[in-house]
């Protein structure tokens, strides 16, 4: 009996993971050379491609698409046995690739990363803020943290918190234009749009179990990203839907005030997702267990 070519598969998931063989090399400390026997290895052993070559690009053709989540668990678990095998399951050390929603970067998880480097200073994260949905396998990446409904995946989803998503303004608005008591009263005002969303310019509420009401909002500013309205807001140019990560300290301080307070806007929540597979680095599991307990505790997530 032979066994499967572990190490072809291995360096086959890294490759596609970040992108080239160059990249995977480096990560790996391999020469170029052996990657691209590797990867020509399987590609001889399986009788068809892995990869579209180009001068400039590389891509995974359907076959290796197809094997990419296998192969990225076998990577996983080897990474996970050998850190258990030399203990650094006992003491986490290496890197983390992270991706999380700009906004909620930007705002909350600066000052969480710098407790958590405290309680492990042979962690690094690497971390991307977008808002953009990351490919998590394709991608090379352990953990994400997602704002959304999320829909049916093969990723592994943890509910952290609620995201409420509430109307506000300054007080000075209101006291100009008069606070909103119905949603259908919003077209009749100056709306901030935060268009990263399915349908921007359309506000959708609900009050008690059955009552739905969606209106349709205009105004001067159109933005992709959530943080830029906070200024304006306050300086009241209007009303703008802020999720409450971002509004909490503004309306508890008095800066701000909701809008509506009678109905509720869409029901969110802050999600983190791994790939698929059970077994994940000591590094991986040491950092989702700080952000779970430290985000579920924070005071915006159970205010």
């Amino acid at each position: 009996m032979r066994l499967p070519d572990f190490e072809a598969w291995a360096i086959f998931a890294k490759v596609a993971q970040s992108g080239s063989f160059v990249a995977a090399a480096q990560e790996l400390n391999l020469s170029q050379a052996t990657v691209s026997k590797a990867v020509t290895r399987l590609e001889r052993k399986l009788g068809t491609r892995l990869f579209h070559r180009t001068s400039r690009r590389l891509s995974l053709s359907d076959s290796g698409q197809g094997a990419l989540e296998a192969a990225a668990r076998l990577l996983a678990a080897g990474e996970a046995l050998e850190a258990q095998a030399s203990g650094d399951a006992a003491r986490p050390r290496g890197a983390v690739r992270m991706t999380a929603p700009l906004s909620f970067g930007v705002r909350r998880l600066g000052g969480l990363l710098a407790e958590f480097f405290e309680l492990y200073p042979e962690i690094t994260v690497d971390l991307t803020l977008n808002d953009r949905r990351v490919d998590l396998v394709e991608s090379g990446v352990d953990l994400a943290l997602r704002i959304a409904e999320l829909e049916d995946s093969s990723l592994l989803a943890r509910r952290l918190a609620p995201v409420r998503v509430l109307p506000v303004a300054s007080p000075d608005y209101f006291a100009r234009r008069g606070r909103p008591e119905h949603p259908r009263e919003l077209s009749e005002h100056t709306c901030l749009i935060y268009t990263n969303t399915r349908a921007a310019g359309v506000w959708r509420f609900r009050r008690g179990a059955r009552e739905r009401y969606a209106v349709t909002v205009t105004g001067p500013l159109r933005v992709d990203n959530a943080d830029v309205l906070r200024d304006l807001l306050l300086q009241g140019a209007g009303i703008a839907m802020q999720p409450d990560f971002l509004a909490f300290e503004d309306v508890r301080a008095g800066r701000l005030a909701r809008a509506l307070p009678d109905w509720r806007g869409p029901d969110l929540a802050l999600c983190l997702l791994t790939p698929p597979g059970a077994t994940r680095p000591a590094r991986v599991e040491a950092l989702i267990a700080f952000l779970t307990e430290r985000i579920r505790a924070s005071d915006w997530a159970s205010g």
